[in-house]
């Protein structure tokens, strides 16, 4: 997906022209990976008159945990960080749905493969993104043949750039499959979420999702599709699960902040469910969107609404 980029971005600690925000090829985060990113939204309010960022705080609560984990040093804290995002909006000034990108890196120009001792910048940008996938009938998926990477092997639960090479691969397999998208496998045999994103399953009136410990990004929409679940009172189990219940699921369901909630219609030729879309998954993607958009009070704590100098209105 090509990106769509807004004119502004906040790099090496100044606010720039995006074209201004280059690194060098000897960068260290560049050579090696040794970085860390986020993904968040942001929904053009219904009247036109204000960005909502969804679950700001979140985001980067998890960049900051992620940064830890790799030692990079964020000279931020996470209200300073939600500052930034929230100039960064303004000095771009968005008419529609937008996505951020928060960038920690080593900026170093070093040549071992080490994190110690090695320079730490940060970054973000951002683009516009309405839909992530255009297929509309239910994506067609298969189950990987490469293996979701082991927590012992690199932190699963940090969003760490070079280990976004699992995930391409993945991708890349299922694409040339003739898929959309890939569902992985993690060390034990059992599933543990999409290329990039999580996974959601509903049988028998049951929403089902895999357990954090299942080599899962611990995702921020999916924290938010369990609360919603849970508050309109729908059955909910967080366990390990086969693949073999993947062709016998009722509905299968994606969801991140880039896909939102997307359903899935086959897995490995074999179609989901009775029908398409099914009513659970229907009725939480219609709920999130409504969310979203600032439309439900309750979760309006949810939302950073950030004005718009000339508001548009909503799409």
């Amino acid at each position: 997906m090509a990106l769509d980029l807004l004119p502004y971005a906040y790099f090496e600690g100044q606010f720039v022209p995006i074209e201004e925000a280059r690194v060098s090829l000897t960068t260290h985060a560049l050579q090696y990976g040794t970085g860390v990113f986020g993904g968040i939204r942001g929904y053009l309010a219904e009247d036109g008159s204000a960005i909502n960022i969804f679950r700001l705080p979140d985001h980067f609560r998890r960049l900051r945990n992620s940064a830890r984990m790799v030692k990079i040093n964020l000279p931020y804290g996470v209200e300073d960080l939600c500052e930034l995002a929230i100039e960064l909006t303004r000095r771009n000034e968005p008419t529609s749905n937008v996505y951020y990108r928060p960038f920690a890196y080593k900026s170093g120009q070093n040549l071992a493969p080490t994190m110690y001792g090695v320079a730490d910048e940060f970054a973000i940008f951002m683009t516009r993104l309405n839909e992530y996938y255009t297929n509309t009938s239910g994506l067609q998926v298969m189950v990987s043949s490469w293996q979701r990477l082991p927590d012992v092997a690199i932190p699963s639960r940090a969003k760490i750039s070079g280990s976004y090479i699992n995930s391409s691969l993945a991708n890349t397999e299922a694409k040339e499959y003739g898929f959309d998208e890939a569902i992985m496998l993690n060390e034990r045999g059992k599933v543990s979420e999409g290329s990039a994103s999580n996974l959601f399953l509903v049988r028998d009136g049951v929403l089902i999702t895999t357990p954090v410990t299942a080599s899962i990004l611990e995702g921020i929409t999916r924290r938010s599709i369990i609360q919603i679940a849970r508050d309109m009172g729908i059955p909910f189990e967080e366990r390990e699960v086969d693949r073999s219940e993947l062709y016998i699921a009722d509905e299968l369901f994606f969801c991140g902040t880039g896909v939102q909630i997307s359903g899935i219609g086959e897995v490995d030729k074999r179609p989901v469910g009775e029908e398409y879309p099914g009513p659970i998954m229907t009725a939480l993607r219609n709920r999130f969107l409504d969310v979203v958009k600032g439309k439900v009070p309750e979760y309006r704590e949810w939302l950073t609404p950030v004005p718009i100098a000339s508001p548009i209105p909503a799409q």
